[in-house]
């Protein structure tokens, strides 16, 4: 078991690289996301202390290599268990198996929540959601980039988007900082499916 410290923006794993062995986070979070040749970039799901990275367990039950990026969102704190560490703790330590399972089953349910937010939900709503889910201390320090990828979306239609949420006073908007100003409204927003 080697120890896992990096501060934020490290890129932890991109496509085609291996896998070093089994992520046990302490404290942070690394943003996984997958970006198109087109550059368009989305955010599949963050993985935080108790959390496991889907990519990861792929890499090692399955024997492949990443298909995405995983870049730590804050400083991080951890630990990597080696291949056969991990493939031997699953095989005999039945607390080890059980968390990690409980672990991506919870994953499982981030990502149909995502395809379900994509697929069947109105963007206004997405675009409220992502905001009350980044927003720390009702402020969302995030650029228009950012934003499109956490919702699935291009940049131009989430500045088209912003600026109907500013005119409606849900929202103040400065240079990589979203101010949310309602709320209740948000969450009401948030809330419809259409």
């Amino acid at each position: 078991m080697s120890n896992l410290k990096c501060p934020a923006g490290t890129v932890l794993f991109r496509p085609g690289q291996e896998c070093p062995g089994f992520v046990s986070l302490q404290e942070g979070s690394i943003r996984v996301s997958l970006t198109a040749a087109n550059g368009r970039e989305v955010v599949l799901y963050r993985v935080g202390p108790g959390d496991v990275c889907l990519q990861t367990f792929a890499c090692l039950t399955d024997g492949r290599s990443y298909s995405a990026e995983g870049v730590a969102e804050t400083d991080i704190k951890g630990e990597i268990l080696p291949h056969d560490v991990f493939r031997r703790s699953m095989a005999t330590d039945e607390s080890f198996r059980a968390e990690v399972l409980a672990a991506v089953a919870r994953r499982f349910a981030d990502f149909e929540q995502l395809v379900e937010d994509v697929a069947l939900t109105g963007f206004d709503a997405r675009l409220a959601r992502a905001l009350l889910r980044l927003a720390q201390d009702g402020v969302v320090r995030s650029t228009h980039d950012a934003l499109a990828a956490e919702t699935a979306s291009g940049r131009a239609f989430v500045s088209r988007r912003l600026a109907e949420f500013s005119r409606l006073g849900l929202v103040s908007l400065a240079r990589g900082r979203i101010s949310l100003l309602d709320r209740a409204g948000l969450e009401r927003l948030a809330a419809d499916e259409r």
